[in-house]
């Protein structure tokens, strides 16, 4: 069975995404550099449904690029919902930040400009809800910066986490960094977990 075809009739049978966000991946792809960074169709909907599910007053994320991730988990927050972005790519937070003034969900979401693990150290108080789906290598030390941050009940989703495959014989650095930040969340007494294949991996983690 060809995956991708069945990756295809999964993404074809969910429900689309706002209009708003599918002119932000046609223009993703045309005017930034490695639009593969972008969730997707499959995650962003999930990120949508698990927001609200989760109703996360205070959410995270670490990696925001053009704002597709933040957008999707921003529009399942409640109204008076606050969502912290960490993004290292000024032009990229430029971008995002005039999709989030045409949205109406975007009055949820601030962007900080900054190497996330000095953001995530600036930060105090719990969260609710963190999204990590940032520079691979660093994986691991985003964790278990952000474990400590979330409430009990909290929940932290991992994307890339089977990292096209690499984790299965991890060679290059980033190889290795995901696998062992898998390999963490299993054997961390504080979460449980969930990995998922869904596109490149979701790693769904509940603090205990």
């Amino acid at each position: 069975m060809d995956h991708s075809l069945l990756d295809n009739y999964c993404s074809d049978t969910t429900q689309s995404e706002p209009d708003l966000l599918v002119e932000l991946i046609e223009k993703t792809h045309s005017d930034m550099g490695y639009p593969n960074k972008l969730s997707g169709k499959t995650v962003g909907r999930t990120l949508k449904l698990l927001a609200k599910l989760a109703s996360p007053k205070r959410a995270l994320e670490i990696g925001m690029f053009t704002g597709y991730s933040a957008l999707s988990i921003a529009e399942g927050m409640a109204d008076d919902g606050e969502l912290i972005c960490c993004e290292t790519n000024p032009r990229a937070i430029e971008f995002a930040q005039r999709f989030f003034d045409r949205s109406p969900y975007g009055h949820k979401i601030q962007a900080k400009f900054g190497p996330a693990l000095e953001t995530i150290q600036s930060l105090t108080g719990n969260f609710d809800f963190v999204f990590i789906d940032a520079d691979k290598r660093n994986y691991l030390n985003y964790y278990e910066a952000v474990v400590p941050l979330v409430r009990s009940g909290g929940l932290i989703v991992i994307d890339n986490s089977l990292w096209q495959g690499r984790v299965l014989e991890p060679i290059e650095n980033s190889d290795i960094a995901v696998d062992a930040a898998n390999k963490r969340v299993l054997n961390d007494e504080r979460v449980e977990n969930v990995h998922l294949n869904v596109r490149d991996g979701l790693n769904l983690i509940v603090k205990r």
